[in-house]
């Protein structure tokens, strides 16, 4: 039986059994203080003659008088903005704060605005479940209105009374003498810094906004422009320029389209890694559409606003098509070898006017090792006159370009880094628990949590996409969804209770990680390939199972 509250029996589809932690059960809740006098809870005093005979102190309260709390939320983009819609609904007495440094909401929607920005699942299954939103222009829906849709929600939901822009998170600290987090904001519109106090503390940054950028010597040379995807210059203009991208990721996968079709560029595009890119996610759907493309008709629009149950049976289709892709993952599974052989014939066909790029680019690992992406337009703009597919590795950038090993300098105006982010990591401003014991520290050898939402010796701190929260396959918001909920179970409990300390304990996180470790050996993430998502031989990033798995555990 599963280690954990409500987690099915992993058995794979193979018929390997994934791990079995047992009997466990009674165990796996967090370690717990209680406040033992009601005014240290902001309750009145209770009467020493409503003590039993056993030392149980009777609290004159009535049973659902939730005691008041101050929680703060540091990011407003779906997480964030869950709990905003969330907290208030289904908690009382609680003073809510949410700090988000940028000067909008949308978190990396609106962080990222590199040309062909846009969502790399259907748009559909990219939402709040129960803010469904029948516009979207296409199939993949492009970052802007992405954010637009997010902003929107705020105003519906009115979460922007909670919410604070232009404050960035410089420090947290866990005050073990009164239970509460001490965090210090600065105001960036002022440079002013002051100190707030929670207690319970919610890291909504998810995992793309600390920028990764390359480590290549040199690169301060450079006398060109220098922008990372998640740092774009948008007055920059790009025509008639020579371009280098370094990175085969999902945003160069997005951005190097884009910028060959701008006037007279030429691009150079440095990949090293070789990747899988798939058909389009819910081509099937499309199909039965009669869709053109990406881009849904004013009529498909409309029939989505009027039609509820036409609508919700086309989301479920999408759902059901990105739980289904699970199989995939599983190593010997009939998808994930039908899928290869379908990748190969695709990517083939998408390449011939250079089949010379299918044998460079064509991976030696499964499909899904490496995240998949549709990448519309990618492997067509890869074959046109106006870009080099340079493979060789690269040795330095110098003023005038980048040096790759064979020696030979490639002249650049400008240079775009789709190097991605750093994944998995502590935030970037101290977070400090128990004993002084710092994040980074805590984490030095490998990112850990129970459930992916909390670690031992941070009390009262949750985590929204904490480490091996994201997933391979499915739905991520409805990830987003379950996590959030289990976290306000959480607060409820310590406001029922009299709780002040809340905390995991680190046996449960071994565990969890045992079951992690256990699960991914029977994966295709355990192929050699280079991934966000994995440190060397673990896998950090991802939830050892599918969307439907996390939902069930953790409901």
């Amino acid at each position: 039986m599963s280690a954990f509250p409500n987690l099915p029996e992993p058995i794979h589809q193979n018929g390997t059994l994934e791990h079995d932690l047992d009997a466990v059960l009674d165990q796996a809740l967090p370690k717990t203080k209680r406040i033992d006098s009601p005014t240290q809870a902001g309750f009145s005093t209770a009467s020493s003659n409503n003590a039993s005979s056993t030392g149980f102190k009777l609290h004159d309260t009535v049973i659902e008088n939730q005691r008041p709390l101050k929680v703060i939320v540091v990011g407003a983009g779906y997480s964030g903005i869950y709990h905003g819609i969330r907290i208030p609904e289904r908690l009382r007495n609680v003073d809510l704060t949410i700090y988000d440094k940028n000067a909008g909401v949308g978190g990396t929607w609106y962080e990222n605005r590199y040309p062909g920005c846009a969502c790399d699942i259907p748009s559909h299954s990219y939402q709040y479940s129960f803010n469904p939103n029948p516009n979207w222009s296409s199939m993949y829906s492009p970052a802007p209105e992405i954010q637009a849709y997010l902003a929107s929600t705020v105003k519906k939901y009115s979460v922007d009374r909670f919410i604070k822009l232009q404050h960035e998170i410089k420090s947290c600290n866990w005050d073990a003498n009164t239970s509460k987090w001490k965090v210090k904001v600065k105001k960036l519109d002022t440079d002013e810094e002051f100190e707030d106090t929670s207690d319970v503390l919610i890291m909504a940054r998810g995992g793309l906004n600390h920028i990764a950028w390359p480590q290549i010597d040199g690169l301060r040379s450079f006398k060109g422009e220098i922008m990372h995807s998640a740092a774009w210059n948008q007055d920059y203009d790009f025509t008639d320029k020579r371009i280098g991208v370094i990175g085969s990721g999902s945003s160069a996968i997005q951005i190097i389209p884009s910028l060959q079709r701008l006037p007279k560029t030429q691009l150079s595009c440095f990949i090293r890694s070789r990747t899988w890119i798939s058909p389009p996610f819910g081509q099937a759907i499309q199909d039965e559409l009669g869709m053109d493309g990406f881009t849904f008709s004013e009529e498909q629009r409309k029939k989505f606003q009027s039609d509820p149950d036409h609508f919700h049976a086309f989301r479920m289709k999408l759902e059901e098509g990105g739980n289904e892709i699970h199989a995939l993952t599983i190593k010997g599974t009939e998808m994930q070898k039908g899928a290869q052989k379908h990748f190969e014939e695709n990517m083939k066909q998408r390449l011939a006017k250079k089949p010379e790029i299918y044998e460079w680019i064509k991976p030696d690992f499964a499909p899904g090792c490496r995240r998949l992406t549709p990448g519309p337009g990618f492997l067509e703009a890869l074959v046109e006159e106006n870009v080099s597919f340079i493979r060789d590795r690269i040795a330095r950038i110098e003023d005038k370009g980048i040096v790759t090993a064979d020696g030979k300098l490639h002249e650049i105006d400008v240079l775009v880094c789709a190097t991605g982010f750093h994944t998995g990591a502590p935030p970037p401003f101290p977070v400090t628990g128990l004993d002084g014991k710092e994040l980074t520290q805590h984490w030095d050898q490998r990112a850990t949590s129970y459930l992916s939402l909390a670690t031992d010796a941070f009390p009262n701190l949750f985590m929204m996409l904490g480490p091996n929260s994201a997933i391979g396959s499915g739905s991520l918001t409805m990830m987003i969804e379950s996590v959030g909920d289990y976290v306000i179970k959480c607060i409820r409990k310590i406001q029922k209770e009299n709780i002040y300390s809340m905390v995991v304990k680190s046996s449960r996180v071994a565990d969890f990680l045992a079951y992690s470790d256990a699960y991914f050996k029977n994966t295709v993430f355990m192929d050699e390939c280079k991934s966000w998502y994995r440190k060397g031989d673990i896998v950090t990033g991802l939830w050892p199972g599918s969307t439907l798995h996390c939902i069930e555990a953790l409901r």
